[in-house]
């Protein structure tokens, strides 16, 4: 079996845990990390986009497995291990990292959730496994903005700005916002204004076979991808939200959705 093992590589914690992991699988497994890892470690690696192993082991927070996922060039399953202030879907107890490691030796299962397909005006951007979020361009200022849903206006809104969510994003910044909580199963897409002028706007539920479409109508603003990507909108520029093809895949682990979300949330 190959394992992939990709650290935050600014935590001396997560690199000392990423060649605990390599020493402890060594002859069982083989280990391939990513530049950045094997670096810090004194050990030769593989760009993160090469990474091609039959599962990728992350050490550090929710922030290092969007990064890990956005640059994949292909789904490849993920296990999180949790070295960092937010661990969501990083849920693996650093003190647990060597047995749930070994444990993937023995075979494990997937989970898939969708993912958002991203355009502007027609250019793809980086899909994402939480969100997207449009927020003006500079602090302070009321963005204008137009919001379709499969060809039928829904709302032009004055606002902050807007999140289009994934389930599993839902309890990311669209939760902080005011949007549900929702089943990664559940196949549908969130859009969630951000600070709306108006009283009657609330969060849109649509199915995942929708196609969201939000139209700058004034002032620059800036998208952001998982929190790792971002670039400047500008007026008139048409943003698309629509099912990607390929999905995000994680190991399961042995706390269900419902479980961990009064504990994680709390």
């Amino acid at each position: 079996m190959q394992i992939g093992i990709v650290s935050r590589c600014d935590k001396r914690e997560a690199t000392d845990l990423a060649a605990e992991i390599g020493r402890f699988l060594n002859g069982r497994a083989q280990i391939v990390y990513d530049d950045e890892t094997a670096r810090a470690l004194g050990q030769k690696g593989v760009p993160l986009e090469a990474l091609d192993t039959d599962v990728v082991v992350t050490i550090g927070g929710d922030g290092t497995i969007l990064r890990v996922l956005q640059n994949l060039q292909h789904p490849i399953p993920i296990v999180g291990i949790k070295v960092g202030k937010v661990g969501f879907l990083a849920d693996v107890n650093p003190a647990r990292a060597l047995s749930v490691v070994e444990s993937l030796l023995d075979g494990f299962h997937v989970s898939a959730h969708s993912r958002l397909a991203i355009s502007v005006n027609g250019r793809p951007l980086p899909s994402a496994t939480n969100e997207a979020v449009i927020v003006t361009a500079r602090p302070a200022k009321i963005l204008e903005y137009s919001v379709q849903v499969d060809d039928h206006e829904v709302d032009v809104l004055r606002a902050d700005g807007a999140i289009v969510a994934t389930p599993t994003g839902s309890t990311a910044y669209a939760m902080s916002a005011g949007g549900p909580i929702m089943d990664p199963q559940v196949g549908a897409f969130l859009f969630v204004p951000l600070a709306p002028q108006k009283l009657s706007v609330r969060p849109w539920v649509v199915h995942e076979t929708s196609t969201i479409v939000i139209k700058i109508r004034e002032k620059d603003a800036a998208i952001v991808v998982d929190g790792q990507y971002s670039e400047t909108v500008h007026k008139n520029d048409e943003i698309r939200f629509y099912k990607d093809e390929e999905q995000s895949l994680f190991v399961l682990g042995e706390q269900s959705f419902f479980e961990k979300v009064p504990i994680k949330l709390r």
